[in-house]
């Protein structure tokens, strides 16, 4: 069972910061890629960034602003959230993949597992 587990969401005022976690099963044939996904109401879920590997990546609008660690003894992955803007409320999904090509990573279609998601709330 791969299916994801996020939590550490929740309200925050802007320039603020949250961590959210990902817990997985770990187990997957091939590159594992663990990325997060935002979907803010009346939007399309969009990227955030992940792992491929060792590697990872970001949109342009979170670039230096959030960062992405792993625990692999836990099966965990994080997400830290800094410098938070209202523009980042959404709910955020955790989710994975396997051999995916460096184009495929920002298409939500391509992942197989995704996670309940968690809410993430930037305001004053």
């Amino acid at each position: 069972q791969v299916q994801p587990v996020e939590s550490g969401g929740g309200w925050v005022q802007p320039g603020g910061s949250l961590r959210l976690s990902c817990a997985h099963s770990g187990r997957t044939f091939g590159t594992l890629i663990l990325a997060w996904f935002r979907q803010a109401p009346g939007k399309e879920r969009e990227f955030v960034a992940c792992f491929r590997g060792g590697n990872t990546q970001y949109a342009r609008s979170v670039q230096g602003r959030f960062s992405l660690s792993k625990d692999n003894a836990k099966n965990t992955m994080y997400l830290q959230m800094n410098n938070l803007k209202p523009e980042d409320t959404a709910d955020y999904y955790c989710a994975v993949a396997s051999n995916l090509r460096q184009p495929e990573l920002v298409d939500a279609g391509r992942y197989n597992y995704w996670g309940q998601g968690t809410q993430v709330t930037v305001s004053s």
